[in-house]
Order: structure tokens, then sequence, then C-alpha cells
């Protein structure tokens, strides 16, 4: 076997790519840690060095990923901590979770593209230490007497939390095989997905132990955290030499119409998960007169189980199809918001508890079974354009890579969309009862548009190619 050669370090120069080993992927480690050839569809390679390389890169994808979530929505466990002292009402404390949510989402659209133009571990290694800035930012401000002013200039630096989903999922789209993409997929963002019940958790045990008037504890928890994971992304992670510069694929994405509406269904399923994951805990503060200790028990159990079933949901799109599980997911969606909405105007917290815990399952499951259709959707496109083989395979994941990042941001912003709907909601009536009802006519749409589109005869043009 060849042994990988390096360059020489320059100071200030840019990294350069590696000559990979005889494996076809790069050995070597440190700075510019670059693999030339990747073939992830010819099994051979895929077992020689393909999988292990790619399972590594998963893991500390999901590390970084995970802690960025943590990051992003460490303000919806913070407004538990906010007592009146803060002097801030149900409403400004839904505008601030809602301002996080939409710089996140926003976000995610230049993290997408990064990942092209870096590399993906150049890029997480950036955006792992960017995660510094807004947790520091929390530590020094987060006191009453803090003007709303500046929480809300907090609150928009902890959207670079939310834009790490984008790159780590662009990035891992391009490692693995089309039949394993819903599995690593749903697993890279899982394992993302967790970190908001896990900051919630950490909340709760702040409060149980140390009370409602330290919030400083948890956030000094999370500073050497982001440094390791920094460290460790830096150390062990690779970069795809295939997928640098290619920037041209992020306009044919978005010119291609599925992109679209593969953002609309995620609305429904990511950003119902997001949004209710930052809504639920001061629902249960603002409407059925919760502690912010009883509060916090509840809040993590939906976030956590929502994110746990996200890798089923892309195992089940692997064996049934996307589309399929997508549309009874989005059936399953419109029942279990029938319950909350029912719940809400009954002011029934158990079963409340209920219908939003079974609504968070579900996100799951679509979130990983919507996120499988998109590989599946621009192979199909690829064939459509008359490729074949690898050339079908390369194109399917250039797109799909690039259509991940503006369905991610669109996905976000559904997510400010629930807070926004539930602030109007309780401003006017005092509950949640209205926007609880809006978000049920939109899974209907959902089901609607999936079966239009991917699953009835002779419509769609990419039915029953794998999505």
């Amino acid at each position: 076997m060849t042994a990988p050669t390096t360059a020489p370090e320059v100071p200030g120069a840019p990294d350069a790519p590696e000559t990979p080993d005889a494996s076809g992927a790069s050995g070597a480690s440190g700075r510019g840690r670059w693999i030339e050839h990747w073939d992830p569809e010819d099994e051979g390679f895929w077992e020689r060095t393909g999988r292990r390389v790619a399972r590594r890169n998963l893991v500390l994808s999901v590390v970084s990923e995970h802690i960025g979530f943590s990051v992003w929505s460490m303000f919806s466990v913070l407004a538990l901590f906010m007592g009146p002292e803060y002097g801030i009402d149900p409403a400004g404390k839904f505008f601030l979770v809602a301002v996080a949510s939409l710089v996140g989402a926003a976000l995610r659209v230049p993290y997408g593209f990064a990942v092209a133009r870096f590399g993906g571990r150049n890029w997480t290694v950036v955006s792992a230490a960017m995660l510094l800035a807004p947790t520091t930012a929390l530590l020094v401000v987060m006191e009453p007497g803090t003007s709303y002013t500046t929480f809300m200039l907090v609150a928009v630096l902890t959207g670079v939390g939310g834009a790490n989903f984008a790159s780590s999922m662009t990035n891992i789209n391009s490692f693995y095989p089309l039949r394993l993409k819903g599995w690593a997929l749903g697993m890279n963002a899982g394992g993302g997905n967790i970190g908001v019940a896990v900051v919630q958790l950490a909340g709760l045990l702040t409060i149980a132990v140390a009370g409602a008037a330290r919030p400083r504890l948890l956030l000094a928890a999370y500073l050497p955290l982001i440094v390791v994971a920094t460290v460790l992304s830096a150390r062990h992670m690779d970069n795809l030499a295939s997928v640098r510069n290619d920037t041209g694929a992020a306009r044919e994405a978005a010119r291609d119409r599925h992109t679209w509406i593969m953002s609309f269904l995620y609305i429904g399923t990511f950003g119902s998960f997001i949004g209710y994951s930052f809504a639920f805990g001061l629902v249960l503060q603002s409407q059925f007169g919760r502690t912010p200790l009883q509060a916090a028990s509840l809040t993590f159990i939906g976030p956590l189980l929502g994110s746990l079933v996200r890798p089923v949901g892309g195992r089940l799109a692997d064996r049934l199809g996307g589309a399929r599980v997508t549309l009874w997911n989005f059936g399953a969606m419109t029942g279990a918001a029938g319950i909350v909405v029912a719940a809400s105007v009954r002011e029934s917290l158990p079963l409340f508890i209920t219908g939003f815990v079974v609504l968070f399952v579900l996100t799951g499951l679509g979130n990983g079974s919507a996120f499988k259709m998109i590989p599946g959707i621009f192979r199909a496109r690829a064939r459509e354009a008359g490729l074949a083989g690898e050339a079908a395979a390369v194109r399917a994941r250039r797109l799909s890579g690039a259509s991940m990042a503006l369905i991610g941001a669109v996905g976000g912003f559904g997510g400010v969309g629930i807070n926004m709907a539930l602030r109007q909601s309780f401003v006017e009536s005092g509950t949640g009862t209205g926007a609880f009802a809006v978000f049920l006519g939109y899974y209907v749409v959902c089901a609607v548009v999936t079966w239009a589109v991917y699953m009835r005869r002779g419509v769609g043009g990419v039915r029953g190619a794998g999505v």
C-alpha cells in the first residue's frame, strides 16, 4: 500500500488537498484533511474503507450538531428561569425564542453552502467554535435588570447553533450511499435534535439542585463541551474534495420545484419539532400555571422522544418509501393536533401533555422520512435527465446536498411561525387554542400535497423511484 503523502505546511498558506492512499481515502491527520476519491455507491470501496471513514465523520458531526441544537434552544430553557423580577411577560418570552429560531433558520442557507466552499471538516470546526460567542454572552447578561434589547441581541447570537444543522446534513449526505441515507441522515439529525432535550434536562437539574436563580451554572457547563467538540472535529474529521467549490449546485437546486415542495413539507415536520420544543415549557407556564420546576420536568419528554425516533423514520423510509411514510405521518399528526386542540379548549393538562408528546414523536418520524425523500427525488431527476450509474449518483449527491441547505432553512422558519402564532394567540385570547387549530389545518394541507405530488399515479415524475 502506498503511504499517504502530505505537503509541508506553510504558515498562512491555504490548506492543500492530500494524496489519498490506495484505499481511496486520505489517512493523514491534522490541518487540511482532504479525501480526493469518494464513491460510496461502489460496494467494494464502501466495505474496504468507506464505511469506517463515513461512520467516524458521522459520530463527530453528531457531537457538534448536538451542542449546536442545545445552544440554539437555550432561551427556551432560560425562559423558565426568568421570573417576575426579569420584567418579561409571556408574549415577550415567545418573541425571544422566535428571534432565536428566525436567525438559526436564516443562517442555514450560508451554512449549508459553506461545506462546498470550505470543506465539511473545516466548516464543522469553525461552526463549533462559534458557539462560544452566544454561550459566553448569555453567561454575562443572564440576570435580573438586563434590558430586553440586550436579551434580544443575545437571542440573535444563539441562532448560530441552529445553523449547524444545515452544514452537518449537507456534509453527511455526501458520505453515505443512497441505500443508507435515510438511516445516516436520521442518525445525524436525531443526534443533533436530541440536544434540545438534553439542555432541557440540564435546565431541570439546575433548577432542582440550585434553584431558578442560578441559570449561569447551566451556561458554564456548556463552555468546555464546545471546546472539546471543536478540537475533536479538527483532529478527526475529513473534507471531501468532490463537493468542494460546487457552488453551482445551489443555483440548480433552487430552480427545481421539488426543493420548494419539500421545504413546504419540512415546515410541517421539523418546523413543528423545533417550534414546539421552544414553546412547550412556556405554554405549560402561561396556560396551565406550571411552576418553573414543574414545567422543566415535562418539557424535555417530547423533544427527547422526537429525536430518538428520527432515525426510525429514516429507516422506515428506506424500507417502505419516504413518501408513503410521510403521508401516513401527516395523517397521524392531524389526529394528534386535534387532541391538543380539544385539550386546550377543555383545559385538560393530562390530555394536553398526551397529545403534545404524541405530536412530538410524529414530528421526529416525519423528519426522518422527509429527509430520506430528498436524495431519492434527485436521483430520479438525474435519471429523467438521461444520466445513469455513477453519473446519476454524483448529480443526485450534488443537488440533494444543496437542496438540503435550502429545505432545512425553510423548515427552521416553521419554528418562527409556531412561536409567533402562539404569541398572537395568547395576546388575543390568553390561550394557544387558536394557534393549535391553525397547525392542524397545515398538517391536512401537507398530507394532500404529499399524496398529490409523490403518491398519485402519473404525477410528480418521481413516484416509485426510491422516494
